[in-house]
């Protein structure tokens, strides 16, 4: 007899189960579609651009980390700090750009920043692209 009842109750949680295979739904003309967007959306690593891969290997080829790290203060701000300061905009890569060639003074303190004037535009540009693609998210 418990087999039997233990068949029985086998067979009624296969049934309530749908035998395992998953139910489909058939579409009313009325039913509305709702498109539905993932949970959660993976960022692009900006380390994977070429612009920042530019702008790294001119980094690496400069003086700029005798005086800047990436995560902490060295003699100037730690790039990930300029980065979070300013928007990635054309107008601030234009600023950025200008102020690796020129040098500053101020914006971080009284300490200056040397002019790097044998820099292009298009690299110090390209730096400064580097640096703003550091912010964190």
């Amino acid at each position: 007899m418990k087999r039997i009842i233990t068949i029985c109750l086998l067979f009624a949680g296969v049934y309530a189960c749908n035998n395992g295979t998953p139910e489909t739904k058939t579409a009313t003309p009325d039913a509305k579609v709702e498109a539905k967007e993932p949970a959660t959306t993976a960022k692009a690593d900006p380390t994977d651009s070429p612009e920042f891969q530019k702008g790294l290997e001119l980094m690496n080829n400069s003086d700029c980390k005798t005086c800047h790290k990436i995560d902490e203060k060295l003699i100037g701000p730690a790039f990930r700090d300029v980065a979070n300061k300013y928007p990635n905009n054309p107008a601030t890569l234009d600023t950025l750009a200008h102020k690796i060639i020129k040098g500053g003074q101020g914006n971080w303190g009284s300490i200056p920043m040397a002019a790097h004037d044998k820099l292009s535009v298009e690299d110090a540009t390209a730096m400064a692209k580097y640096v703003l693609l550091l912010k964190n998210n």
